[in-house]
């Protein structure tokens, strides 16, 4: 079997969740009495067009620092003012340089709801991201066997956050619908190269149903591709590396909005 560059992430994640001794129902007691969520996937909803998640990334695997010393708050706050329907935080420590800080200080300088963008192998990662005060939680299916995918998406909604159940091909598409999920991603990195194929999420698209909200993930590199997904019947698209990147991420934010209102579907 190829071993994939998510293999030794979530391998490590799952070692920790092995190290948690924490119990699970004081976990659980103590999210459901969180404040009230934003509402991850209305505000997807509600977006003029095509709604943009806005990635808060200091850095990925494969190309190393992206923008280390970034400002979350700040950044978050730029990302508002371009039009962001939804903020992104990765929480990943180890390989993307994230913290449960950047998430909070991100939400604390907006009014979007936020993702917690880590690998959930353990429910108590479910009930650590309603604690740390995130929306949404990202259910990876390729990293979860289907009772877990099942558990954590319904331990998810308990707790009054949405999920977000990432794919990469049909057969997993298939599995996020058996657990109910209507907040599908389809992520156009390979999960074998680390390299993204920019016709992943439109050929994936046509297994999605009209009520589920898409949100097509990785490569989408400019107003021409976020116009693509558009036209694919992509509800929203998930960025990070173009706009962190960027030299004014609120003008390539407010140009991947305009590129993808008045685009006809094609679902």
């Amino acid at each position: 079997m190829t071993t994939t560059y998510l293999d030794a992430i979530v391998a490590r994640h799952r070692e920790l969740a092995d190290a948690d001794t924490r119990s699970l129902s004081a976990l659980v007691d103590s999210a459901r009495h969180c404040e009230a969520p934003r509402g991850f996937r209305s505000a997807l909803v509600a977006a003029d067009g095509l709604a943009v998640i806005a990635e808060v990334k200091r850095r990925s695997p494969s190309k190393g620092d992206l923008f280390a010393d970034l400002d979350p708050a700040v950044l978050a706050a730029t990302y508002e003012a371009g039009g962001a329907a939804c903020v992104s935080v990765l929480t990943d420590a180890e390989h993307f340089g994230g913290s449960v800080a950047d998430l909070q200080a991100a939400r604390a300088a907006t009014h979007l709801p936020v993702i917690r963008k880590d690998f959930t192998v353990d429910a108590r990662d479910v009930c650590d991201a309603r604690l740390m005060g995130a929306d949404c939680v990202l259910l990876i299916a390729a990293a979860l066997d289907d009772a877990e995918l099942a558990d954590f998406h319904a331990l998810a909604h308990e707790l009054g956050i949405d999920a977000l159940v990432e794919t990469h091909d049909e057969a997993e598409v298939e599995r996020a619908l058996t657990v109910g999920a209507t907040l599908v991603g389809v992520n156009q990195r390979d999960l074998v190269t680390f390299q993204v194929d920019q016709q992943r999420a439109v050929r994936v698209a046509k297994s999605l149903p009209e009520q589920v909200v898409k949100v097509a993930e990785s490569g989408v590199r400019g107003p021409a591709d976020a116009a693509a997904l558009a036209a694919a019947g992509y509800d929203a698209v998930l960025v990070g590396e173009s706009l962190v990147t960027a030299d004014d991420p609120a003008a390539a934010l407010g140009a991947l909005r305009q590129a993808g209102r008045g685009v006809s579907s094609c679902s």
